[in-house]
């Protein structure tokens, strides 16, 4: 789980997305983030996180937030997952789980009586000077934009 906590500095990041392009914290000086953790591309939940926030996009540029999904999925994982469901925002193909670790939402997980290393589903608010407004780790997949929004 992470340690991070509202009004922390955000980690600063540099990761490609599904088409290679790089994203840092720096590219969202002035702007809300939302960056989303999710365990695997296509998988049920990720998928209703994902479409629920593609769902809502209009609100959040409205209420001028950029939005980026993270997973340690290829970019050609990733590009499929974005044109499947049609998501307006860019995922970040972090195989090396150099963000996944600088946010540290990898850990220990326990599924069906079997523990394992993977992502904890989490999402964190980020303001225009790079500070956590809010760490969301119980995450509602299909209600997820409501939980950034409210």
């Amino acid at each position: 789980m992470t340690t991070l906590k509202a009004g922390d500095q955000a980690p600063n990041f540099k990761a490609v997305d599904q088409d290679g392009k790089s994203h840092t914290l720096a590219d969202y000086k002035g702007k809300k983030l939302v960056v989303f953790f999710y365990p695997k591309a296509s998988t049920p939940g990720c998928t209703a996180e994902a479409c629920n926030l593609r769902d809502n996009w209009s609100t959040f540029q409205k209420e001028g937030y950029e939005i980026l999904g993270v997973s340690a999925d290829s970019q050609k994982r990733q590009t499929n997952f974005k044109n499947k469901y049609e998501l307006p925002f860019p995922l970040l193909a972090d195989e090396d789980k150099t963000v996944i670790e600088a946010f540290g939402v990898w850990g220990p997980k326990k599924f069906m009586g079997k523990e394992y290393e993977g992502i904890h589903r989490t999402s964190f608010v980020i303001d225009g000077e790079g500070k956590i407004q809010e760490v969301i780790q119980k995450v509602k997949t299909k209600a997820h934009a409501e939980q950034i929004l409210s």
